[in-house]
Parts: structure tokens; sequence; C-alpha cells
């Protein structure tokens, strides 16, 4: 098991990679292309999800234990912190704000953010480095963080209208589906 684990930790890094080096370079938005309220809110929101998935990426790479998990977490925040930086430079090209106003999640689906709580839990957690019970509760946090991400890039797949956004959006949508199922592998290694 450890080796399928590892093969697909591998396996993520790469797609991870590739799919930064594409999300920079191919779906950065034309000057021309059109831009509405959704793509908007879609790039704010995401800011700030990814913003929280680094933090809690950062939480498991330095406080994990087995090497599959922390190449997982690293190559998550790196590709994440990536991921940022273009997502400002397109609101910066829009003209738009680069936060969501006040309450913003609230408009979105209805989807809370990943409630502080739960980090500052896992950054608990993390204090008794090494333990499988945190490297469970890392998986857990990180699995639900990123399924809502599959679902925010969903509703930019069908209702935003910058090109570049949504081919970003159906991006994200497969490869956090891809992490999820990493994940859960992991999980499923932990209970041997």
């Amino acid at each position: 098991m450890r080796r399928v684990a590892a093969a697909l930790c591998l396996l993520l890094v790469t797609a991870l990679v590739t799919g930064l080096a594409t999300a920079c370079g191919s779906a950065k938005p034309a000057g021309g292309d059109p831009v509405n309220a959704q793509d908007v809110m879609f790039v704010q929101m995401m800011v700030q999800h990814h913003r929280q998935g680094i933090e809690i990426a950062k939480v498991g790479a330095s406080s994990g234990r087995t090497p599959e998990l922390k190449t997982l977490a690293s190559a998550v925040a790196v590709t994440q912190q990536g991921e940022v930086e273009m997502m400002l430079r397109w609101l910066h090209a829009w003209g738009q704000p680069l936060t969501a106003p006040s309450g913003a999640h609230d408009h979105h689906g209805g989807m809370p953010e990943t409630d502080r709580k739960q980090i500052a839990a896992l950054r608990r957690a993390a204090a008794k480095k090494g333990s499988r019970a945190f490297e469970r509760e890392w998986l857990n946090l990180l699995i639900a963080h990123q399924d809502d991400a599959v679902q925010m890039a969903g509703a930019e797949v069908s209702g935003g209208a910058s090109p570049g956004a949504k081919k970003w959006a159906a991006q994200v949508q497969a490869s956090r589906k891809a992490q999820i199922q990493q994940m859960l592998a992991l999980l499923d290694a932990l209970k041997s």
C-alpha cells in the first residue's frame, strides 16, 4: 500500500506542476476577454480559499510524519501560491478589488470559509508532531477544503464569462478531484 501511495503522490506532484505551468501560462485572460460578476467573485473568493489552503498545507508539510503526506502538502502549498499570484494579476487587469466584499461567502452558494477554529485545532494537533491522529485530521480538513474548491470551480465553469477563468476553473476541478482521491488513499494507508 505504501508503494501505491508513493506512486500516487509522485503522479500528483507531476500533475500539480504541469497544471501550475499551464494555468500560469495559457489561462491568462486577454485584455479584451469578457468578464462578468461571476468571474470576479470566483477569483476573489478563490484567492482567500487558496490562502487558507496554503496555511493548511504548510501545517501538514511541517508536522506530517509520512513522506507522501509531506510531499503532497508541499506541492499543494507551492501550486496554490502560484495560482494566487495569477489570480491577483487577473483582478488587477480587470480593474477589480483584490478581495471580495465582507460576507461574500454568504452569497456564493452559501459555502462557508474553512472555519478558523478548525485550522487552529489543526495547529494544536500538529503540536503532537508525528501522530497518526494529526495526519487523519489534516487529510480530512484538506479533503473538505479541496471539495469546496471543486464546487466553486463548477459554478465558474457554468456561470463565468472569461474564457481564461473558465478554463482554469475546469483545471481546478480536475486537479482537486485527483488530490481528493490521493488523500483518500493516504487515509486508507493510515488505517493499516
